[in-house]
């Protein structure tokens, strides 16, 4: 009887002590679902895997005909949509070799206008296969080397001249003959002309990488050669009169001739400023510099400059020669003012639009 009441009393013990364990578990068990919701909780919603996107780059073909002929010249194919006319011309050159990228004037249409080297295949393309057509360009140099050809030779002319160089004047009344003042001054404004044209060639201007056609070094060296011969020969000769106020006439004129090659060259310095150059360019603004504050009566300041230049130097040394020559340089500069001008009342109507092209309240 005791025995049995021993054995029931352990049974509860056994019942009540894993009554308690398993209540400790389940509490443990709340805890740590509790804890772990609420570190799910902090850290957010759940990212997706990125999705790797594979893009399929487009490819053109390019169709190069004969302007003249419309026949087929070749096929330049594998053209990505970032290519440009000038990597068109590249691989056009690799399959023909004659003719070298410089060569080479591509067209949408027969008759068009060229294009430019850094369009986009993609900003032409209406389908997968372009069409262009090729025109020889003929032989071609670049616009540095025509700038500095020529200003080098007038510079050259004239101190050959000025030299007063055997079989170009009589030597014997070169000997006799006493040069005036006006004679020295006026190779010197010249050779410093010419002079801050190549200096501002090689390290003031942007020049443009691309290319020109022969023809046109050989018109430009003839218009400048050859006014520099004439101009030079006169003012050297031997029997050369001064002019006819005298010193005062040379003395302003001087002055005059030095202060417009510098407004020029401050004018160039402020063109070639990177803000001002380009697609995004915005329109030249004077700063402190007094040679700058032209451009707030003209916008094309540097042909203004210039051509003050010649009308000084043709005063100085009044010879018809300057003249013409100054007259020739004013037609010109007027028409490529008035083609910029328009050009910047398209872009900077705001800022241009109360100025003139190349002079004030004139032109």
């Amino acid at each position: 009887m005791f025995k049995r009441h021993k054995s029931l009393a352990s049974e509860r013990k056994r019942e009540i002590f894993s009554r308690g364990v398993t209540r400790s578990m389940l509490k443990n068990d709340l805890r740590n679902f509790h804890c772990l919701s609420q570190l799910v909780l902090s850290a957010g919603p759940l990212k997706s895997a990125p999705v790797v996107k594979h893009s399929k780059t487009a490819h053109f073909e390019i169709e190069i005909l004969d302007a003249q002929t419309r026949k087929q010249i070749c096929i330049v194919d594998k053209v990505v949509q970032t290519s440009t006319i000038h990597d068109v011309k590249q691989k056009f050159h690799k399959a023909c070799p004659k003719w070298y990228p410089s060569r080479v004037g591509l067209q949408l249409e027969r008759g068009g206008p060229f294009l430019k080297d850094y369009i986009t295949i993609q900003s032409i393309a209406a389908s997968s296969i372009v069409t262009l057509y090729f025109t020889d360009l003929g032989q071609q140099v670049s616009w540095t080397t025509v700038f500095l050809a020529e200003y080098t030779g007038p510079l050259l002319i004239y101190l050959l001249f000025y030299l007063r160089i055997p079989y170009i004047y009589d030597m014997k009344e070169s000997s006799r003959r006493f040069r005036h003042p006006v004679v020295h001054l006026a190779c010197f404004c010249h050779c410093i002309h010419y002079i801050r044209y190549l200096l501002e060639t090689l390290f003031v201007h942007k020049v443009s990488a691309g290319h020109t056609p022969l023809k046109n070094l050989i018109k430009g060296c003839t218009f400048y050669w050859g006014f520099t011969s004439w101009i030079a020969y006169y003012i050297n000769h031997p029997q050369y009169t001064p002019p006819s106020f005298g010193n005062r006439q040379v003395t302003v004129s001087a002055i005059n001739f030095l202060i417009c090659e510098a407004g020029n060259h401050f004018i160039n310095v402020i063109l070639a400023h990177p803000n001002h150059t380009g697609i995004n360019a915005c329109f030249p603004s004077p700063n402190c510099n007094p040679f700058t504050w032209m451009f707030f009566l003209v916008s094309c300041p540097n042909y203004t400059y210039e051509i003050g230049s010649w009308i000084s130097f043709t005063i100085m040394t009044q010879t018809l020669p300057v003249g013409i020559f100054t007259l020739l340089m004013s037609i010109q500069m007027s028409l490529w003012a008035q083609k910029k001008h328009k050009i910047y009342l398209k872009k900077f109507n705001s800022y241009v639009h109360r100025k003139s092209a190349m002079i004030p309240f004139i032109l």
